[in-house]
């Protein structure tokens, strides 16, 4: 039982990104775990469509000219849950200044578990049931994922423009890139 737990841990935290150089975010702290693209460089993002966990359609083109973070999660996963007021605090300070932020639920069978989850952590904005990975695989031409918690910032021309790995998430960092990809878009 204790190799599982192991297993689930690891496979949950990820390990560094050892694609980027580094990135120095709003809060002038260095962060190895996150990428962010060159305007030049970005690859338009995937259209992500799908059903959300009230059962409802979801798609990223209903939020076409925002732009976007896409958090890949799970509420087994414990970087998962520690992330999640990071996010709540980032999603609701930006909710006036055209950001959406949607969910990603992963390896989740039975999505109860995460509307309860979110309804715990003040979550509030939608999530796509994605408990077979098909969404999450729509990045491997973009900005893959190693790990879980892995969130995406698409641009508001729709392109995706960074993703953060980092198991340790602050709204800091997080508001950083979000302004960043918002100023180099503009």
């Amino acid at each position: 039982m204790a190799v599982g737990a192991l297993v689930l841990v690891a496979a949950c935290t990820g390990g560094r990104d050892r694609t980027t150089d580094g990135y120095v975010g709003a809060d002038g702290s260095k962060n190895e775990l996150v990428t962010v693209v060159p305007v030049g460089d970005r690859k338009p993002a995937p259209k992500l469509e799908g059903e959300g966990l009230d059962g409802k359609p979801l798609s990223i083109a209903d939020f076409a000219g925002k732009t976007i973070v896409i958090n890949l999660w799970g509420p087994w996963c414990p970087p998962c849950r520690a992330e999640a007021p990071a996010l709540k605090e980032v999603s609701s300070e930006y909710a006036d200044k055209d950001v959406q932020f949607i969910g990603m639920l992963t390896r989740t069978p039975d999505s109860s578990s995460a509307i309860a989850f979110n309804r715990k952590k003040g979550l509030t904005y939608p999530s796509f049931a994605d408990d077979g990975g098909r969404l999450e695989l729509e990045f491997v031409d973009s900005l893959p994922t190693t790990a879980i918690p892995t969130t995406w910032v698409i641009d508001a021309k729709g392109r995706v423009a960074a993703r953060i790995m980092d198991p340790k998430l602050r709204a800091s960092t997080l508001a950083g890139v979000i302004d960043d990809v918002q100023k180099s878009t503009s």
